[in-house]
């Protein structure tokens, strides 16, 4: 065995081997465990070390899980359609289709230098037309159910992508894909029935074994609250504005009302004097996106002329517009109570409307207010019958109040708006909808999907607000299969989301022709027991696929409810000074030329040495050469104790059982970084022994090997084969460790005087206090140090001896 570990003659041969013989085949005796990555859009043109990170933490869980006796489900697939993959194409002036199987060719290949143990057997693609044919009968089953809608509303509108997009996919007030400012559009749209779901979605948060940060934004991305929804007369019409609060016990400090720009009175109450004004500033906020209203610091907003009359006082309040109230989220208009709420606060301060305090921290009035007052505590004035009472108590019995006097009613509101489901680009599933003009929207007979997607020369978007569908005529134009006249396709296709909130559940049977995935296979494999994926996807992907997963299970389809048991979200690796690793930051930092100069084990146990796994880490390229200086001293380890008949020293058996309960340990927390580290320490002692005794056991290196090979399983494998080990190293069991083996038969004791350590005596392990006690004053003695009278004798087991004298 040479003294110098060649990685790339290693691992090649035990590619090879694997090809022949996997180690993760399913003998139908061992239990499941699904662990499942998040998986990849091929649209662009490969993997980066940032990418790698994900793959190796998956695949180190799955090689556990297995050597812990499961039988491990660990797929991988293509995210194939939508923006990212079109996007792509258009950029390198090909069409989808090719630069989608070109990406996936060469990614595949970068994956496979992982030497991950994927089930290449299980593979899909959400672009082929075998598996988006399931993708669209479910929406025909949604369509079918009453889930899946029209409606032409205002949408966000990327003038770059030239296509619609759901709230969630606008980030601070850009398109999430391109950066391009989002503008507001009226189009036609598809939308899911998402909220129908929203009580059952945020109740289940609860079953699931995920991070805390990620349910609270699931939880705050449904946004559930009670109040009541309250009336307000126009004066002077006949007409009512309906508001939803959670703060009806602030009511009567209501002193102005805000509509959004776009509700349906908004225009039709300005006065004649304010007309002009009012049609301006609805023109303006309707080219601003939602989130740009949320997060603007500048408080705009126009008089409409008119007033309403506050039901529990009878007094006039002026009626202004504002886009800081959105049309989506309760009816659009609001309330506005400018002493305890901050928005209401500094729009009254901008535009001189009176404020009037209502809750108060000590029943007492302040002169004037310098800000809003928000906190739930206090005592309740300039309200009427309420005066005196705890704000706290009102705020409970107010809906119930407010309905009582019929001035409204107790409900409940929620955030969260239903999914919008239409993209007007080529790439993607079509919309499985046929539009007829005698019986209106008639799905697909669910025996002709797929509804295959038309190859086209040209499928640039438009811009239009149309597909580019829409001018394929003969595509386009087809007969209803109700009444048999001639009508039109739905030309829209699905987002991006919708091949990837289900494809979990098609891995475990991606060659069922008949079925989505069969009930055997479903209640045998599901669910995933571990997803893994980035931080990003912790509320669009994640609340999609627990609104399909409900959704399937309603209607029989599968028996569970929630897809992920437990969720770990990975930490970024990023470029210099934490900057995210992309193609036109010119930082990427590819991989192939890594594995090449230090082996695919070395990268693999460096992409988790860079920091904990759940956390960003810089990337530096330097730090490598420490896991391959250690990989290399662990071979070197292993070859000077070969062919020697080394016994294993209580030492050996001690560090061994220590090294052993160490690793198990910070692996079942996940720390995997500290897993790396330990294997360094550890290392680093046997060295040290083996220099004493001339090798080390073979029984500890073999427990030392299947410990280190889940992270590094090529020079994991061959080391086992070198010691002798029968089979693979991934078909043994997970070492366990005996406690008491770990303890030391003699223990260094530090013996001090008052408190300062004078001596350090070796004792038994197993001595009792009475005799260490004695042993310590006799060492004391004999050493000169013990002088004055003992008035105390103190011992921490193993720890020191301490002796009280004056």
């Amino acid at each position: 065995m040479a003294a110098q570990y060649n990685h790339s003659v290693v691992e090649k041969k035990w590619r090879k081997i694997w090809k022949d013989h996997p180690v993760n085949v399913n003998d139908g005796k061992r239990e499941k465990y699904y662990c499942l990555d998040m998986f990849p859009y091929p649209s662009g043109s490969g993997l980066h070390v940032g990418h790698w990170r994900g793959y190796v933490i998956s695949d180190v869980w799955s090689r556990y899980q297995l050597l812990k006796g499961h039988y491990v489900i660990h797929p991988m697939g293509w995210d194939a359609f939508g923006l990212p993959a079109e996007n792509y194409a258009i950029n390198m002036g090909v069409h989808p289709a090719k630069s989608t199987e070109e990406n996936i060719v060469n990614i595949k290949r970068q994956i496979e230098e992982i030497a991950a143990i994927y089930d290449w057997d299980m593979e899909v693609n959400t672009t082929d037309p075998d598996y988006y044919k399931w993708t669209q009968w479910i929406f025909v089953k949604m369509f079918k159910e009453g889930l899946a809608y029209e409606k032409e509303f205002p949408i966000n509108w990327c003038p770059s992508c030239k296509t619609g997009l759901a709230n969630e996919e606008v980030i601070g007030g850009e398109c999430e894909r391109c950066g391009t400012k989002v503008e507001k559009k009226n189009l036609r749209q598809w939308m899911l029935k998402i909220t129908a779901y929203a009580d059952r979605l945020l109740n289940d948060l609860d079953k699931l074994d995920w991070p805390e940060k990620v349910k609270k934004m699931q939880s705050e991305w449904i946004g559930k609250s009670y109040g009541a929804e309250i009336d307000f007369k126009i004066d002077g019409s006949s007409d009512t504005i309906k508001v939803y609060t959670t703060r009806p016990d602030t009511l009567y400090g209501a002193t102005f009302m805000v509509l959004s720009p776009e509700h349906a009175l908004s225009a039709g109450i300005a006065s004649k004097e304010n007309k002009e004004a009012v049609d301006k500033y609805i023109f303006e906020a309707s080219m601003k996106s939602n989130v740009d209203r949320m997060q603007s610091k500048e408080k705009t907003g126009v008089f409409t002329g008119s007033y309403a009359i506050n039901p529990i006082n009878n007094k006039k309040i002026p009626i202004w517009l504002s886009d800081y109230v959105l049309a989506d989220y309760g009816t659009g208009a609001i309330m506005c109570v400018p002493a305890h709420d901050e928005r209401d606060f500094e729009f009254a301060k901008k535009f001189d409307i009176p404020i009037v305090q209502v809750i108060s921290p000590d029943g007492k009035q302040e002169a004037e207010l310098e800000q809003a007052y928000t906190d739930m505590g206090g005592v309740m004035i300039n309200s009427g019958d309420w005066n005196g009472r705890k704000a706290s108590e009102v705020k409970e019995e107010a809906p119930h109040i407010m309905e009582k006097l019929g001035y409204g009613k107790k409900t409940v509101n929620y955030k969260i708006r239903d999914w919008v489901f239409s993209r007007q680009r080529y790439w993607g599933e079509p919309i499985p909808i046929i539009h007829c003009p005698k019986c209106g929207n008639v799905p697909v007979p669910e025996e002709e999907l797929p509804l295959l997607l038309p190859n086209v020369e040209k499928y640039q978007p438009t811009g239009t607000g149309e597909s580019p569908l829409a001018d394929i005529h003969d595509w386009v134009n087809t007969k209803c299969p109700v009444c048999g006249e001639a009508a039109k396709r739905e030309t829209n296709t699905m987002p991006q989301w919708a091949g990837s909130s289900w494809y979990f559940l098609r891995y475990v049977d991606n060659h069922n022709n008949t079925e989505l995935v069969s009930k055997e296979k479903a209640n045998k494999y599901l669910p995933v027991d571990m997803y893994i994926g980035g931080v990003e996807h912790a509320v669009l992907h994640l609340l999609y696929a627990r609104f399909y997963t409900k959704f399937l299970y309603d209607i029989g389809v599968v028996d569970i409810e929630e897809p992920f048991k437990k969720l770990f979200n990975q930490g970024m690796i990023t470029g210099k000074n934490g900057v995210k690793m992309s193609k036109s930051k010119g930082n990427v930092v590819s991989p192939d030329e890594l594995v090449r100069d230090y082996g695919c084990d070395a990268l693999r146990m460096y992409e988790l040495f860079v920091g904990p796994p759940d956390l960003d880490a810089e990337w530096d390229d330097r730090g490598i050469e420490g896991v391959s200086r250690f990989l290399n001293k662990f071979w070197n380890l292993v070859s000077d104790s070969l062919g020697k008949d080394i016994k294993a020293t209580d030492e050996m058996i001690r560090l061994r059982n220590r090294l052993v309960s160490d690793i198990d340990h910070r692996f079942r927390s996940f720390g995997l970084n500290t897993v790396i580290a330990g294997f360094m320490e550890y290392n680093n002692k046997f060295i040290d022994i083996a220099k004493k005794e001339g090798g080390i056991d073979s029984e500890t290196l073999k427990t030392f090997t299947i410990l280190l090979a889940p992270f590094a399983p090529h020079i994991g494998e061959e080391i086992w084969s070198l010691l002798g080990g029968a089979d693979s190293v991934f078909k043994q069991s997970w070492p366990v460790y005996d406690e008491e083996r770990m303890k030391d038969d003699v223990l260094d004791i530090p013996v001090q005087i008052n408190g300062k350590t004078k001596i350090v005596i070796k004792v038994p392990a197993e001595i009792t206090k009475d005799d260490i006690l004695s042993q310590a004053k006799k060492a004391l003695e004999s050493a000169g140090k013990l002088d004055g009278a003992v008035v105390k004798e103190i011992y921490v087991p193993n720890k020191i001896v301490n002796i009280v004298v004056k």
